[in-house]
């Protein structure tokens, strides 16, 4: 068994080999085919996330302990099971839901797993599928892909779920009437527009500094894309939206910046959801939180039962989400560079 490990937060990630494991109990192991390159992992890969006013917050301190095998947008191949597994043919192919809590606690037993205290997530508390083989705890989280391809599937366990459940916070009939301002056209902005679209919305306005990204948000659907670094960014966006205003905003980046536009930009009533992670502190001036009436909200991935639900609407209407380029194995310490100089359009996969 082959994996890329990070032996030391910010170092170069390293080539490791082990014995191929048996699966024990409920576990069944995979023969990697896709596994996708998240803006989570860089958090991962440098150990923290930047919480502003010189604030780090530690995910070693948070349970996070090296050598760790990242990778949580994986698709492998059955190969061996445990005894207490049943129904699994070898060669099946499954979408792997990532997010495993404790199991046991409310959250958990209601389904949320990602909202467990007690995290058990593939990929950042456990091995991941930057590996040739991936074992995984339990079959409850092995989703069939009916009929999707692998590379294309992948992405679907963390940046199509937390589009598709960051999407259905809003009110859906206000999300099928009223624009829809999205911030960001990376992987996860350009997989909203398609999603948006197959939920009913129709006009999209998404901000973004960078040309080619918004010129990928244009093809994919958007009515309008905004450089946020023009100095009429703002009246460019309200002039492209329904009635002139904006009651729903989704911010894909989390940044100072993009945190204090939204909130800006937003009218008596309006409704904002910060998924990015990119991190610093937001200023909002508090009495206009109470006088303009806002609803702020965190998104934090999504539940099987919604990536289940995710599956058959992809499935169902033929959705490609997001454009995608294949990476080696070996070829993963690059991908994760590029990621972070911005030279990414859409989702590197690697295929081991």
């Amino acid at each position: 068994m082959k994996s890329m490990q990070v032996v030391e937060f910010g170092a170069p990630l390293a080539e490791a080999s082990a014995e191929l494991p048996t699966p024990q109990g409920t576990e069944v192991l995979l023969r990697m085919r896709a596994a996708g390159v998240c803006h989570t992992d860089l958090h991962l890969w440098h150990g923290g996330y930047d919480l502003g006013h010189g604030r780090m917050m530690s995910l070693q301190e948070r349970g996070v302990r090296l050598p760790l095998t990242m990778g949580h947008e994986n698709v492998g191949e059955v190969v061996a099971w445990g005894p207490d597994v049943q129904g699994f043919q070898s060669g099946d192919m499954r979408l792997v839901y990532p997010w495993l809590g404790c199991g046991h606690c409310d959250e958990c037993q209601a389904g949320r797993e990602n909202y467990c205290l007690q995290p058990d997530t593939i990929g950042i508390n456990r091995p991941g599928g930057y590996a040739n083989y991936l074992l995984v705890p339990h079959p409850r989280c092995l989703i069939p892909l009916q009929g999707l391809d692998p590379v294309a599937a992948a992405p679907l366990a963390c940046s199509g779920l937390t589009c598709f459940s960051a999407l259905k916070k809003f009110n859906p009939d206000g999300l099928k009437k009223r624009s829809l301002v999205i911030f960001g056209a990376g992987g996860l902005g350009l997989m909203s527009l398609h999603l948006y679209k197959a939920l009913g919305g129709r006009h999209a306005i998404v901000v973004e500094p960078d040309a080619g990204r918004r010129a990928a948000a244009l093809e994919a659907g958007a009515v309008a894309a905004v450089n946020p670094n023009d100095s009429d960014a703002r009246a460019q966006i309200l002039a492209a939206a329904t009635d002139h205003h904006v009651l729903q905003a989704l911010d894909f980046v989390g940044a100072e910046q993009t945190a204090t536009m939204a909130f800006d930009l937003l009218s008596k009533g309006g409704h904002l959801i910060t998924v990015g992670l990119f991190g610093g502190a937001a200023d909002w001036p508090l009495p206009l939180l109470a006088i303009k009436a806002l609803k702020i909200e965190g998104s934090y991935v999504g539940s099987l039962p919604e990536l289940k639900e995710l599956v058959d609407l992809v499935a169902t209407h033929q959705l490609e989400l997001i454009p995608t380029q294949q990476r080696s194995l070996e070829g993963v310490q690059q991908a994760l560079s590029d990621l972070e100089q911005g030279a990414v359009i859409g989702r590197i996969i690697v295929t081991p």
